[in-house]
């Protein structure tokens, strides 16, 4: 496992040359989330307008540390376009992924204290940033984005007790069904099609975010191809030739 070394990004550090964040900022009506699917979903112009002027944007590139565990959690995230992967750290430097995030997704929501895990780019990825203090201060005036943030931190509780159970009682063919099924439902939820399914994802990342190794993860993929339930037509990518069978196997119901 490579631990990434770069220094936390910095939205307001215009002076670095190499391996920076754009820090431009479009306006939100250029944004390409989904809005159905956005933390911003619902609200009106005006209010667009408004969460507009207390953002940050910036344009990272792969494998760029957003903030590390253990961080003053002073910021909350929104991903416009790429995908990050969330981990933590055990004392020994083993590394346990606890979610990948695509457009549309939020992160950095917390209790004051810390961040309880790293958040790093998996891909180039655009982020806005908002301060807790900023963010909140806009909760009394638009309704529709309190209830949009309660939702999101309910979604993250039901992730957080969905990985229980995947690394905890699934096999290595029922963790790698269920995560392509997962990331099949998600790029529906973009608009995109079910089938193929897109992996930026290493495969050691998928390893360490279902709990195997990378031989067992690579091994399964095979095995999967070989039974016709998936396709590898390219790296990257993952066809999902019989969802059918792969939605039993993630449910147990085959050996």
């Amino acid at each position: 496992m490579r631990v990434n070394l770069m220094p936390p990004l910095d939205f307001d550090d215009h002076k670095i040359e190499r391996e920076v964040p754009d820090l431009s900022a479009p306006p939100c009506r250029n944004c390409d989330v989904v809005r159905e699917i956005a933390f911003c979903a619902d609200l009106a112009h005006d209010e667009i307008k408004r969460l507009a002027t207390v953002r940050c944007h910036a344009q990272l590139p792969p494998a760029f540390t957003v903030f590390r565990e253990g961080d003053p959690a002073d910021h909350v995230y929104s991903i416009s376009a790429g995908s990050v992967k969330l981990y933590k750290l055990m004392s020994d430097g083993r590394r346990q992924i606890i979610g990948f995030l695509f457009a549309g997704d939020m992160f950095g929501l917390g209790l004051e204290g810390g961040y309880v895990y790293t958040a790093e780019t998996v891909t180039s990825t655009q982020l806005c940033r908002f301060t807790h203090r900023k963010l909140e201060s806009l909760l009394v005036e638009m309704p529709k984005l309190e209830r949009r943030m309660f939702s999101r931190a309910v979604k993250d509780l039901v992730a957080a007790q969905e990985q229980m159970l995947l690394l905890g009682r699934k096999t290595a063919k029922e963790k790698v069904a269920t995560f392509l099924l997962k990331l099949s439902r998600r790029a529906e939820q973009q608009g995109l099609s079910a089938s193929p399914v897109a992996l930026p994802m290493s495969r050691a990342d998928i390893a360490d975010y279902l709990g195997l190794t990378i031989e067992t993860v690579s091994r399964t993929f095979t095995q999967l191809k070989r039974e016709g339930v998936i396709g590898l037509p390219a790296s990257g990518h993952v066809i999902l030739v019989d969802a059918t069978a792969l939605k039993d196997l993630a449910e147990g119901a085959t050996a």
